[in-house]
């Protein structure tokens, strides 16, 4: 990393590089960015063919990693994700032929249709950063970042995935269509011309690392830490819910937010950070009560009345350090 370029630049122009590519989904790339520079991981459901594997495709490409998708259908077993160990004739010994999840970036592919003793071996890699084939213990790349996708349950052949598996995602998030500016934006690419194939690192795994150092630094007062506790125990009391975010949630939150504020080019954050991430941070952590359903509330909805109000804390001088 060149020391004379600011860090704050550095994820702007990350941004801006995988914009090129994916049109018109700033704030979903900004978003992403944010899992990325946390240390978390996104689940992203949305319908097939609007950019999912694009734009993770992209961030790998822009970062320099290792990027692998595992394609998730109902016979996979665990050790396609995983490696296994194979008989080496010629040496007389098992060798192990490591796996796709051996990767720095891992689109995991329409998780919701495979089985649950799979995704397991995933989430075991999410939330330990190693996976356990034939016995042995094997950790994963210090750089692990999944970006997994899933079509809407509605859909034919698809599982909801259990409530311990959407925990370990530190978002979901949504792409949607594309607006009718953007979409026509498309059409007029040159049709032999893939920017994708164009696109050239700006950042190496070390820059990533070196970035998640400085994010880990962001400074949250008291005030901040007691507005991100409002809100969770707002999720823990709230007569439409049946199960609130969990600790994890709350951690989740705090590292979501002082990435938010360094995106912002702030090593301090504000409760407009909170505001930003937190819809999609603990959204897929809550289980509502059926009545929901019956008046037809969502879990977006009611974190953004919590946020409406919950007061929000004035922050002096001194806070923001």
């Amino acid at each position: 990393m060149n020391p004379g370029v600011e860090a704050h630049q550095l994820i702007s122009e990350l941004i801006d590089h995988v914009e090129t590519v994916v049109v018109g989904k700033r704030k979903v790339v900004k978003l992403i960015t944010v899992a990325l520079l946390a240390g978390g991981h996104v689940l992203i459901e949305d319908i097939p063919g609007v950019g999912k594997t694009v734009l993770v495709r992209a961030i790998a490409k822009s970062i320099g990693a290792d990027f692998k998708r595992i394609q998730f259908t109902p016979d996979l077993l665990p050790s396609d994700i995983t490696g296994l160990s194979i008989y080496n004739q010629k040496d007389a010994c098992f060798e192990f032929r490591p796996g796709p999840l051996m990767g720095n970036i891992i689109l995991a592919d329409e998780i919701n249709r495979t089985s649950p003793k799979t995704q397991s071996a995933l989430l075991e890699g999410m939330a330990e950063g190693h996976v356990t084939v034939d016995g042995v213990t094997r950790a994963l790349p210090v750089l692990f970042f999944v970006m997994a996708t899933q079509n809407p349950v509605e859909y034919e052949g698809t599982y909801a995935l259990p409530e311990a598996q959407l925990d370990r995602f530190l978002l979901k998030l949504s792409i949607g269509y594309p607006d009718r500016r953007d979409e026509l934006s498309l059409l007029n690419r040159v049709p032999d011309r893939n920017p994708l194939n164009e696109l050239e690192p700006i950042l190496s795994l070390a820059d990533i690392m070196y970035l998640r150092h400085q994010v880990a630094s962001v400074y949250v007062s008291d005030s901040m830490k007691n507005y991100l506790m409002d809100l969770v125990e707002a999720t823990r009391t709230h007569p439409m819910i049946t199960l609130g975010v969990s600790p994890r949630g709350t951690i989740a939150l705090l590292r979501a937010v002082q990435a938010y504020a360094f995106i912002e080019q702030r090593d301090y954050a504000i409760p407009d950070d909170v505001k930003a991430v937190a819809p999609f941070v603990l959204g897929h952590r809550l289980i509502l009560k059926q009545e929901a359903a019956y008046d037809d509330v969502d879990p977006l909805t009611l974190i953004q009345e919590m946020i409406n109000t919950i007061k929000v804390p004035v922050l002096k001088k001194e806070m923001v350090k």
